[in-house]
């Protein structure tokens, strides 16, 4: 698993630093971050798709995003993404919008806008232009044009083997 969000009030992802992300952490209530160094070791190869496990805020459903190719570059690139494939019921194709952006957080500025997106929304994340989808947003977590509504309850992703 790389991460999980559970929206139980946890400000986990709120207010973890690069540093906290680069390394990753966890609390009692669930909330989880894999960490970027250890995400861009497990993906560099290419041997590993990424799937999305999305619950609806608005009808408790949940959804899935798959992508056959997830790749996080180093450190020394941001941790930059490199995503495509994607199948799934989730809608549309919100976490490829994220393609070719590096990580951002609240003390690491790395998106294409002039605001800091990860200071905006909270978190830290592949912000582009302050995104289509962003499962580790504090408190309003979403998934842009989810079937079930774009909030969502409950968020995990994980590793497959291809």
């Amino acid at each position: 698993m790389i991460q999980q969000n559970t929206n139980n009030g946890s400000v986990l992802f709120d207010r973890s630093s690069w540093a906290e992300y680069k390394v990753g952490f966890n609390d009692s209530r669930g909330n989880y971050w894999l960490g970027n160094d250890l995400l861009s070791q497990l993906t560099f190869s290419g041997r590993y798709k990424l799937r999305f496990d999305l619950q609806s805020r608005n009808t408790s459903k949940w959804y899935y995003a798959e992508y056959s190719t997830f790749i996080v570059l180093s450190e020394s690139y941001n941790y930059r993404l490199e995503v495509a494939g994607y199948s799934g019921n989730a809608g549309l194709n919100s976490f490829n919008y994220s393609n070719g952006a590096m990580f951002s957080t609240f003390d690491r500025d790395n998106d294409q806008t002039s605001d800091n997106c990860a200071s905006i929304k909270g978190g830290g994340w592949w912000y582009k232009n302050c995104q289509q989808c962003c499962v580790n947003c504090y408190n309003i977590f979403y998934w842009f044009l989810l079937p079930g509504g774009d909030k969502l309850q409950s968020s995990r992703t994980w590793l497959q083997c291809k």
